[in-house]
């Protein structure tokens, strides 16, 4: 009994020195020169991860769309996914409201309805980053993707043609 309540008493010191040796390599590395701070001020795009790019570029995109229709996406909101959700669904039948390129989408109308606790959603179109990102070898290709994407899924949303939403 007491040979077990010391291994006790010397793990849980053991795990106490070994938490703060960790938060000490948190900011540095072994030999003490390791980065003392950020690489980029927070002012800079440098600064923003790929998912921040991503999130601008998508509000970008959609800030035209939005004042040419603005009444009628009242009730639409817009969001980003890293990556689509697959389980259970079969690859050969496409879903209801999911723009695929080939076996993979690339994002998906999901219309208003109730959750399963009963209270009601609103519609939502949800671009996937990671497929987009994938076929897009520039920004600028990307940009056009995003652009594409949003036109086809709100084209979708007001049951009008593409050319209608980018006023051609």
């Amino acid at each position: 009994m007491a040979i077990r309540q010391a291994r006790q008493r010397n793990l849980h010191w053991v795990s106490m020195a070994r938490s703060s040796r960790q938060q000490r390599r948190v900011r540095r590395d072994r030999h003490g020169r390791g980065l003392r701070g950020p690489l980029y001020p927070a002012s800079l795009p440098a600064s923003s991860s790929r998912a921040e790019k991503f999130d601008q570029l998508v509000l970008d995109a959609l800030e035209p769309i939005e004042g040419r229709w603005r009444d009628q996406l009242t009730k639409l909101d817009v969001a980003v996914d890293d990556v689509p959700e697959v389980r259970g669904t079969n690859p050969a039948v496409p879903a209801d409201g999911v723009l695929h390129d080939g076996a993979i989408p690339l994002s998906r109308l999901v219309p208003a309805g109730v959750d399963r606790t009963g209270m009601p959603t609103r519609a939502r179109i949800v671009l996937y980053r990671r497929p987009l990102e994938a076929r897009a070898k520039d920004p600028a290709e990307l940009a056009d993707l995003v652009h594409d994407v949003l036109v086809e899924q709100i084209a979708g949303y007001l049951g009008v043609e593409p050319d209608v939403i980018e006023g051609e």
